[in-house]
Parts: C-alpha cells; sequence; structure tokens
C-alpha cells in the first residue's frame, strides 16, 4: 500500500467576483492535485466589493459538491500560507501575454522565498480569456449581462447588491 504525501495546490485570489475563469482553473485544478486550497485574499489595502466573509461564501456555494476543493482566506506572504497547508504547488491563472510578466516576477520571488513550492500556470477555456473581475464589475454596473461569465450565485448578489447601492467601478465608454 502506497503512503504518498497528497498533493496539496493553493489557488490564491481575491475572487471580487469569482468569475467563471477562476472556476474552470479551480475545476481543472482539482483533476490534477489530491486536494485544492482556494485561498481567498485579504487585502486590507483595497476595498472590495463583496466582504472576505460573503466571497468564502461564494466560493464555497460554487464548490459545495466537490470534496478535493476547500476555501480558506489568507493574509501575508503566499508562500508562507502554502507552507502552513503543505501545500507543493500554486496554482495561477494565465488570460493574456499581458498577465505573464507580473505573474513571472511573482513566481520567482515565490521560489526565492520557498523553493520548495511550485507554480504552476494554467490558461482558463477559451471562452473566459478576456474575462477579469474588474472588467465584470465594470459591465455589470453599466447595465451589460453578465450571465455565463459568473456563476449564477455571483450574479444574483450583484443584482441584490445593485438594489442596495450602486456598483462602483463603472468606466467602460
Amino acid at each position: 500500500m502506497s503512503t504518498s504525501t497528497p498533493r496539496i495546490a493553493v489557488c490564491p485570489g481575491s475572487f471580487d467576483p469569482m468569475t467563471m475563469g477562476h472556476v474552470d482553473i479551480i475545476e481543472r485544478a482539482a483533476r490534477l492535485y489530491d486536494r485544492v486550497v482556494v485561498a481567498v485574499a485579504i487585502n486590507r489595502d483595497k476595498t472590495p466589493l463583496f466582504p472576505v466573509d460573503e466571497r468564502v461564501a461564494i466560493v464555497q456555494e460554487v464548490f459545495a459538491d466537490r470534496s478535493p476543493v476547500e476555501v480558506d482566506t489568507f493574509d501575508g506572504l503566499l508562500v508562507e500560507y502554502a507552507r502552513h497547508k503543505h501545500a507543493s504547488v500554486i496554482v495561477r491563472g494565465l488570460r493574456a501575454v499581458s498577465d505573464f510578466e507580473y505573474e513571472f516576477q511573482m513566481a520567482l520571488m515565490n521560489r526565492h522565498l520557498a523553493p520548495e513550492i511550485e507554480t504552476t500556470f494554467m490558461m482558463p477555456a477559451e471562452q473566459y480569456t478576456y474575462i477579469s473581475s474588474r472588467l465584470i464589475k465594470e459591465v455589470f454596473a453599466l447595465g451589460g449581462q453578465i450571465d455565463g461569465l459568473v456563476p449564477p450565485t455571483v450574479e444574483q448578489r450583484l443584482r441584490a447588491r445593485r438594489q442596495d447601492r450602486p456598483i462602483p467601478h463603472a468606466r467602460l465608454t
């Protein structure tokens, strides 16, 4: 009988809001690793649309029926969090070449800080390559359709939030 160590991956992000691109990357990572920890970032320098507890609830709802996926929050250095979770891999999504430079720098710094933790880059399915959380917020705030670009729970929560107060970040012309 094999007593191999489970392969644990961390998928970090703000997930504000979660998009179908995020879902695609996490689902595919769950097929590759024994356990995937979706790590919702707490960034005290930003004012997110959804508070961290609601972002966690959204991810939990989206992945409720997928046992290898767990949801947590983190603050501070990602590699320290990954060590704490006994993860050997950080999974990052790349939508376009413009993402690569930043992600490459982060991966190299993470390798410097924690050489035992690898970074894996995954591209989302083609239909999600142009989607970003920022773009979703902008399009929604301006009345555009986002169905199929975000999980249904995200669209429901955005609609509820719009009734309470306007959604910020409307910049598209």
